[in-house]
């Protein structure tokens, strides 16, 4: 069962497979900036729109028995998996199912905290910045994953009905509340503030049809196309030329896929 609009993309059990794939092809980054911002046993650490937990399993590992990782996020169904997965392993994992508006933080009781496509949706991300910042202890640090450019999202060779489809979910997220490419802005955010700006660093991504990367974007395009349909940005006759483009565009080895533009920044108190 999916809550509604607990998650732009659902929370029923083929999502939970998705976000596991997309974390496997995001693991190896979000690895790098844990380790650029010294995330070490015996801290406690945020983790701000958890989803089902993957980066907070591997979190409570790093922060170990003498730590605590709080993993927040406004599904209650991802919380219980998260809960059953940190019962599983024995590790300490604080979860709370929040609203990020709602959220309450003990002020100077943070090591650190770890963001990945949690502030691109809220309609003001600063508010929820600042209660992080209030909640660092000196010297804590920030890892925040964004997009900064979602229309970087191409293929080549370029397939017209599947260029209109993802120009239509590009759209969509201009239409919402959020900004999809948050993240250009934070160096900025974080800087007024008063945040020390450690690291910035683009991530950027290629698939191609026989690699797992290439996997990650399709998944999103077989989910989230039927969507722009019910949302008026498709119309069904455009949604099947879309999926019929990316059929045929996976058939050639030379394809390539180009993801969106993430960017890493990393900045302490």
């Amino acid at each position: 069962m999916t809550e509604k609009n607990a998650y732009i993309l659902g929370t029923d059990q083929e999502e939970l497979y998705r976000l596991g794939l997309q974390h496997q092809v995001w693991a190896k980054e979000a690895q790098t900036g844990w380790a650029l911002a010294a995330f070490t046993a015996g801290q406690t650490l945020l983790d701000l729109g958890c989803g089902p937990g993957f980066c907070s399993k591997e979190l409570a590992f790093i922060t170990g028995p003498k730590g605590k990782v709080i993993a927040v996020d406004k599904s209650q169904q991802y919380i219980d998996h998260l809960d059953r997965v940190a019962a599983t392993h024995q590790l300490n994992i604080e979860t709370r199912s929040e609203d990020f508006n709602d959220l309450k933080l003990e002020n100077n009781s943070l090591d650190g905290m770890y963001s990945r496509w949690a502030l691109a949706w809220p309609g003001d991300p600063l508010p929820i910045i600042r209660k992080v910042y209030d909640a660092l202890k000196p010297g804590g640090k920030m890892v925040l994953h964004e997009y900064y450019n979602w229309s970087t999202h191409q293929t080549e060779p370029e397939m017209p009905h599947l260029k209109k489809a993802i120009a239509a979910a590009l759209q969509s997220f201009h239409d919402a509340e959020g900004d999809i490419n948050i993240g250009r802005k934070l160096p900025a955010l974080l800087a007024g503030l008063g945040m020390k700006i450690d690291n910035v660093r683009l991530m950027a991504k290629v698939g191609r049809p026989f690699e797992s990367t290439w996997q990650w974007p399709k998944t999103f395009f077989e989910v989230y196309f039927p969507k722009l349909v019910d949302l008026q940005y498709l119309s069904r006759e455009e949604l099947q030329l879309a999926l019929k483009d990316l059929q045929e565009i996976e058939q050639n080895p030379n394809a390539t896929l180009c993801c969106p533009l993430m960017v890493e920044v990393i900045a302490s108190k």
